[in-house]
């Protein structure tokens, strides 16, 4: 399946004037910025790896904090660090990572949602079952939240992007004052209690201070914060007995 699945974890988009002159002024931020290209190129090795094998399929989608984007290496973000707690469970699982740094809820529809597509069609084509997803999560939304023009229509995408998720998707919300991440949130919960998706509530399950949880950019999670949501996402899955 390898040679079908050709999947880039790098943003298309070039870094805006903003984030470059934060980059400038302050080292922090750089720091954090200089992992982004290497955490996308080790990102697409593991992923050729894990199309290869055999076992469970857990598709992460989403942004550069399903990337990892702020701990000290791509695997010390929320994914890595679950993915390890699931194995050290028994779930013998390959994780493929479709997060991109700086993806917006339209980047999961134009990109990632077509390549998690492909990794079904490719397991029908060789009748492979255990390579369909059993497990799908997203994590997306904070960078049409945070910048006001990407906030318009937001719902709708949102809405658009759950209608072409599997069924039993794990999905979390905004942890964001704005009314648009109010409105995902209610969708989002509409949706969990018709049985439609899980939700992965950062809302209300988030630590109440994220002193000494961020990276040194104060804007991504550093290891410890990452490990938070971690055991938010761990407890959503437990909650829906989705690994037996």
């Amino acid at each position: 399946m390898a040679a079908g699945f050709d999947y880039s974890n790098r943003s298309e988009r070039p870094r805006g004037p903003v984030l470059s002159a934060l980059s400038a002024a302050f080292p922090g931020v750089r720091a954090v910025q200089e992992q982004v290209l290497p955490y996308a190129v080790w990102w697409e090795s593991h992923n050729r790896v894990a199309v290869t094998g055999s076992g469970p399929l857990w598709v992460a989608l989403g942004d550069s904090m399903t990337q990892g984007i702020g701990a000290s290496a791509p695997d010390r973000g929320w994914a890595g660090q679950l993915s390890a707690r699931l194995a050290q469970r028994g779930w013998a699982h390959r994780l493929v990572n479709l997060g991109v740094n700086g993806a917006r809820v339209e980047d999961v529809l134009d990109r990632q949602l077509p390549a998690l597509e492909l990794l079904e069609e490719l397991a029908e084509l060789e009748q492979a079952a255990d390579a369909r997803p059993a497990l799908v999560t997203v994590v997306i939304g904070s960078n049409d939240v945070v910048v006001r023009r990407h906030r318009r229509g937001l719902t709708e995408r949102f809405e658009q992007m759950l209608d072409l998720l599997p069924a039993g998707a794990l999905v979390a919300n905004l942890p964001n004052p704005h009314r648009e991440a109010r409105a995902v949130d209610a969708l989002l919960r509409d949706r969990a209690v018709a049985g439609r998706l899980v939700l992965v509530d950062l809302r209300r399950e988030v630590p109440r201070s994220w002193r000494g949880r961020l990276a040194s950019d104060r804007f991504h999670p550093n290891d410890r914060g990452y490990a938070d949501m971690a055991s938010i996402v761990e407890r959503a899955l437990d909650r829906a007995r989705l690994l037996g």
